[in-house]
């Protein structure tokens, strides 16, 4: 081989190194995870540890990713678990769905209802999150625990005030349930039929009846005979 040819070798050979160093480096800085990012990611969810979260996200790393057991978001975790640190980061997270849903149907503006969390209700409609779906709704969700004034957020973004879960029990049946009358009158003035029955014929007199909750069940009645539905 000659001394020209010999140079020209050692010169592909140093650029391919070169370019190797330079491909690890990209690659070190973009990859979305390394070995244990995805239980990284999931703890730091859960330990509000937004810190971790910010760093993962700078990497790459996606922030829809679900965990394997409940089908849970990054989103819906830190709303579970009241990691309201991390929340805001996820938020604000390019290309965050905040529509997705966990394997029981659950979805981030479900579980920010179910915890009474209304800053994260606000900020979820601010951004468009999904209130209406089959199944089990905000609005069943925001009934069961009695806050009306996540209720009224959600019928001001057009909830479906009947809307029927699986087994077609509806939001004002929840609130009987729950014996929340402030919340059964809400539901009732926003014009909710408590009438209707769930797949075991129960309607909303009788989950409060089931309840115990006596005062409910006399409002109801009386409603329910004004409009000669009784």
């Amino acid at each position: 081989m000659t001394y020209v040819k010999l140079a020209q070798s050692l010169l592909v050979r140093r650029l391919v190194l070169q370019l190797l160093m330079v491909l690890s480096v990209f690659a070190s800085l973009t990859m979305p995870a390394h070995a244990g990012a995805y239980e990284d990611y999931f703890k730091a969810a859960k330990l509000d540890d937004a810190a971790t979260i910010t760093s993962l996200l700078q990497r790459g790393f996606d922030p829809n990713t679900v965990e394997s057991e409940r089908g849970d978001s990054g989103l819906i975790l830190a709303l579970r678990e009241k990691s309201m640190k991390v929340f805001p980061v996820l938020m604000n997270a390019r290309d965050i769905n905040v529509n997705l849903r966990a394997n029981n149907g659950d979805t981030a503006l479900m579980i920010a209802a179910y915890t009474a969390n209304k800053p994260a209700v606000e900020a979820l409609l601010a951004k468009d999150a999904t209130v209406n779906q089959d199944g089990w709704t905000a609005l069943h969700y925001a009934a069961a625990i009695g806050d009306n004034d996540i209720v009224n957020l959600l019928l001001e973004k057009s909830a479906v005030l009947d809307a029927p879960s699986p087994n077609k029990t509806t939001p004002i049946m929840m609130a009987a349930r729950g014996g929340h009358i402030y919340t059964v009158k809400a539901l009732l003035d926003a014009g909710a039929d408590a009438s209707l029955k769930n797949d075991a014929g129960m309607s909303a007199i009788d989950f409060a009846q089931q309840g115990g909750h006596e005062d409910i069940v006399e409002g109801l009645t009386y409603r329910l005979k004004k409009a000669g539905k009784l």
